[in-house]
């Protein structure tokens, strides 16, 4: 089958601008060591032209194809500067992906949808990883519950210190059997999460979501429900159990380093707020605050090294440290 390329006659090759001076497809490419980051414009802009081009042949026949089209894609400068940073390098992080789309099935827990999704998701969250790459992963779920990195939200919530809303996975069957109950009653109160399995997170997510809370109640009429918050801080062992539960949990991934957050937006529909949202989310990622990858029901943020500082001052100004 015939790879889509871009126009008639034209080797394959992105059509925005890049910062490169001479587009070629490096057989082996290695970690740079040049400063400074790559370019996270040119690099969102050739994914999304790489996943037309996957859903041009996201049907079971098209297996062969899709694997040249992405050893052909992921070599572009735009898209192999930023595998290339991540902790697997160009190569793992190739492999990785190829191994994810041969291992994907389509499931209703999955934020991935469809192959296009599944590659959207791995590769914009890529950026997370690369910003983080020297972070250290929580691998255990004691690691994440003994943290002296992390807060816990009850504590702050207890004390009127959040602006976001969340909700903690049922303990016991009691407690789910309620939320079943609940659900049925009144069954769009709430978005429709799990909720947290680890009630902590970073002191500087923690003022970046009520930064965000607050902008986003300031935006929206009186009566809409406040931020809700749908998953924070976790360990590589629960993101692993995540992903044999059937979730498009990635590996490595900004949960396991504490500097990410996903937050509901499908439920912000029924109130006629949900662009308001993903607006706000996406100003900041064009100011550089943070990365935002698209997973349908929720977006998933990470912070931004650069914004770390600033965020950290605010959140110790707001406890009064």
């Amino acid at each position: 089958m015939r790879v889509p390329s871009r126009s008639p006659g034209q080797q394959p090759g992105p059509a925005v601008a890049s910062t490169a001076p001479v587009r070629r497809h490096p057989s082996s490419p290695t970690r740079r060591s040049a400063p400074g980051e790559p370019d996270l414009a040119a690099y969102r802009a050739a994914v999304a032209e790489l996943l037309v081009e996957v859903g041009a042949l996201a049907d079971a026949p098209s297996t062969a194809a899709r694997q040249v089209l992405l050893d052909q894609r992921l070599r572009e400068p735009a898209i192999a500067a930023v595998l290339d940073a991540t902790p697997q390098g160009f190569v793992g992080a190739r492999e990785t992906l190829l191994l994810e789309m041969a291992r994907y099935q389509p499931n209703a827990r999955s934020s991935a949808a469809d192959l296009t999704a599944l590659v959207r998701i791995y590769l914009l969250s890529r950026i997370d990883v690369m910003w983080w790459r020297d972070a250290p992963t929580f691998a255990t779920d004691a690691q994440v519950n003994g943290s002296v990195d992390l807060v816990d939200l009850e504590w702050l919530r207890r004390r009127g210190l959040l602006s976001f809303r969340y909700q903690e996975q049922p303990a016991s069957v009691l407690r789910r059997s309620l939320r079943v109950v609940r659900r049925r009653l009144l069954p769009d109160a709430t978005p429709r999460t799990a909720g947290l399995m680890f009630r902590r997170a970073r002191r500087e997510v923690v003022a970046l979501l009520n930064d965000i809370a607050r902008e986003f109640a300031a935006a929206t009429p009186p009566a809409t429900p406040p931020l809700w918050v749908t998953s924070l801080a976790r360990s590589a062992e629960h993101q692993h159990r995540l992903r044999r539960l059937g979730y498009a949990a990635m590996v490595p991934s900004g949960h396991c380093l504490g500097y990410a957050a996903d937050v509901e937006l499908a439920w912000y529909g029924r109130f006629g707020v949900r662009d308001t949202l993903a607006g706000l989310l996406l100003a900041r990622q064009d100011a550089g605050e943070i990365n935002v990858v698209d997973e349908g029901q929720a977006w998933h943020l990470c912070l931004a090294p650069t914004a770390r500082l600033r965020l950290r001052r605010a959140y110790e100004a707001e406890m009064g440290l």
